[in-house]
């Protein structure tokens, strides 16, 4: 997954980056408003992470002009403002979810999971495409109930597809969220780990768009 976070603390941005990495999350972090992307795509971002308390303005805004422009991109709100009102203002604003700081990494994480589930159309942490189940939280797969053995990277790859399916997704998009698996990956090893899925699912089941990546066919 790979999450835009907006967020002042230096401290605070610099532990998250850290805590995210080890759960193979790949993270864009801007400290103020004005460095954040205008119009961030669901293509390129899996959540956002929005603080609302930053140097140059207010969450809310930020918030208020993503969801006018028609951004979709699943946001979690993080502030240390705890009063109804403002996580009122937050979800009914556009936010998708809201925690208080501090917080848990590992309730955040569940959150991040949580938001994007939602996205995806996923009602539980087992996500059923046709006769696949996936499960995020403990790297399973099942084929028509029977379990199929994947790789790390296999299992992130066909994670990444599932997230879209039916839709292409860009072979840097994938090199980007496998990245904090190990070094950088390069689109011939992209090549090489979507054959070795192919061989373990179904070749039919990976379709590739010459030119510019991949997609899951349920």
């Amino acid at each position: 997954m790979h999450i835009l976070m907006i967020e002042d603390d230096l401290d605070l941005g610099l532990a998250l980056q850290r805590a995210l990495k080890t759960e193979g999350f790949t993270t864009e972090w801007w400290r103020r408003i004005a460095d954040a992307p205008a119009l961030p795509r669901a293509s390129d971002y899996d959540c956002i992470l929005l603080d609302l308390s930053l140097p140059d303005g207010t969450g809310f805004s930020l918030l208020r002009q993503w969801r006018q422009a028609g951004v979709t991109v699943p946001i979690l709100i993080m502030t240390a403002l705890s009063a109804l009102d403002d996580r009122l203002a937050g979800l009914d604003g556009g936010a998708d979810d809201f925690v208080v700081k501090p917080f848990a990494v590992a309730e955040l994480v569940s959150r991040i999971r949580a938001v994007s589930r939602r996205y995806a159309q996923q009602a539980s942490e087992v996500w059923a495409l046709g006769d696949l189940e996936i499960e995020p939280r403990r790297h399973l797969l099942r084929i028509a109930g029977e379990a199929v053995e994947l790789s790390l990277r296999e299992f992130r790859l066909l994670l990444e597809l599932a997230r879209e399916p039916g839709n292409v997704v860009p072979k840097g998009i994938l090199a980007q969220r496998l990245e904090p698996l190990g070094d950088p990956v390069n689109f011939g090893a992209i090549d090489v780990h979507v054959c070795n899925l192919r061989a373990k699912i179904g070749a039919e089941r990976i379709r590739t768009v010459r030119g510019v990546g991949y997609l899951l066919v349920v």
